[in-house]
């Protein structure tokens, strides 16, 4: 019988962890340069490490940052680093350190964990469920203006990429409360980026809009010379933020007098940008790809479902299955007045991770139901539930970890 354990590693640890978990990934390990800069990624206790016989094959680490829900925040457990060795797959060293982490988190009082999947078959198991999703376009430039009558205030700036490095936390930290799914970028997080920035092929480049009231968005991006012979050339814009729809406007209206430039990538962004509709050319525009962005785990149900708020005035009774986290599995009520626990008949019976999915309105209640994920014993509390965690806009996270 292997002899396997599930701790907490030590700084001296760490390097070797994530040396795991780039090998998982199939790259080499991080040269010193770069691993200075991963290791300021790494927060302090945070980080598992699976043990067979004192040999490590499996890791995984968490960061902590807060989520943005409809109507507050709510403490969020950034999972990242997940890796097992090639040779220990499928021998239940991912469920041992998925499990093990889960209840470090409830034992810490963090109500929510979430993670990008690198495989969307792998992370249901453990209760998590997509809760949001990202848009990718493409635009034409020729054929792309924005229409004359789209909002406009202040004006946008270029910065270089140190200086950019410097601006973006400041600038991100405003408006990381303006929609659901969006998180807190820590001191840990901000490294993440620089790295993408610094090893990616093409220059980044800054564009801040700075408004009426001081900076409120930004636009990240860099240009791909694709054919110099034939003036060929792409802009990806890789990280976008507007507080206010006048922000929006103007950073498009700056990117889209960037010469040299044939088409533009829009990646990652929100289901409902209106890109199209700010343009007098709806069909510059076209979508290359709509993705999974965050999935949710509700480490505490009742603390996660309390930490939001609800429309309308109805209230639904949901029975949660979680056979991880035991202690989450029962009947709740939900209302405008939040959840709490209760006897009555349940109307509504799903898995954790279908209450994932739900958590932040991303999803119709009836189209889950209808693909068996919700069982329903009445019919009504699906426009209900709907009701209740309805929110004005697509959920989006947008912050890569």
């Amino acid at each position: 019988m292997t002899d396997r354990s599930i701790r907490t590693l030590d700084a001296t640890e760490i390097r070797s962890a994530h040396t795991l978990f780039r090998a998982s990934l199939h790259h080499p390990p991080a040269a010193d340069e770069a691993w200075q800069r991963s290791q300021r990624t790494y927060q302090d206790g945070r980080t598992l490490g699976a043990f067979e016989n004192d040999t490590m094959v499996g890791t995984a680490r968490w960061i902590d940052t807060t989520l943005t829900v409809p109507g507050g925040t709510v403490p969020m457990a950034a999972v990242t680093g997940v890796g097992v060795r090639a040779d220990r797959t499928r021998r239940g060293v991912l469920t041992d350190l998925m499990t093990a982490q889960l209840t470090d988190c409830a034992e810490r009082g963090i109500p929510v964990a979430g993670l990008h999947a690198s495989e969307a078959v792998i992370y249901g198991r453990y209760g998590y469920g997509i809760a949001t999703h990202e848009r990718s376009r493409r635009i034409t430039r020729h054929r792309a203006e924005v229409r004359a009558n789209a909002p406009t205030d202040g004006e946008v700036e270029l910065y270089d990429l140190d200086a950019a490095l410097e601006l973006m936390p400041d600038v991100y930290a405003r408006v990381a409360r303006s929609r659901a799914g969006m998180l807190d970028r820590t001191e840990h997080f901000w490294p993440m980026w620089e790295g993408h920035y610094r090893t990616e092929s093409g220059l980044m480049r800054l564009a801040v809009h700075h408004g009426s009231d001081g900076p409120d968005g930004y636009a990240s991006y860099r240009v791909i010379i694709e054919d110099p012979a034939n003036d060929v050339a792409a802009m990806r814009v890789e990280d976008m933020v507007a507080a206010a729809p006048a922000a929006y406007a103007d950073l498009w209206r700056a990117l889209l007098r960037v010469d040299l430039v044939s088409r533009i990538e829009s990646q990652w962004q929100p289901l409902d940008a209106p890109l199209e509709a700010l343009l007098t050319d709806y069909r510059a525009v076209t979508t290359t790809a709509v993705q999974d962005d965050l999935w949710l785990r509700l480490v505490d149900v009742p603390a996660a479902l309390n930490a939001r708020t609800y429309a309308g005035d109805d209230a639904v009774v949901l029975a949660v299955s979680d056979p991880v986290l035991k202690r989450n599995s029962g009947r709740y009520r939900l209302s405008a007045s939040g959840c709490e626990s209760t006897s009555e008949p349940a109307q509504l019976t799903l898995d954790v991770d279908t209450l994932g999915m739900l958590y932040l309105g991303g999803w119709r209640v009836a189209d889950l139901a209808a693909v068996g994920r919700i069982d329903v014993t009445d019919a009504d509390a699906l426009g209900a539930v709907d009701r209740l965690v309805a929110t004005d806009s697509s959920p989006w996270c947008g912050t890569f970890f």
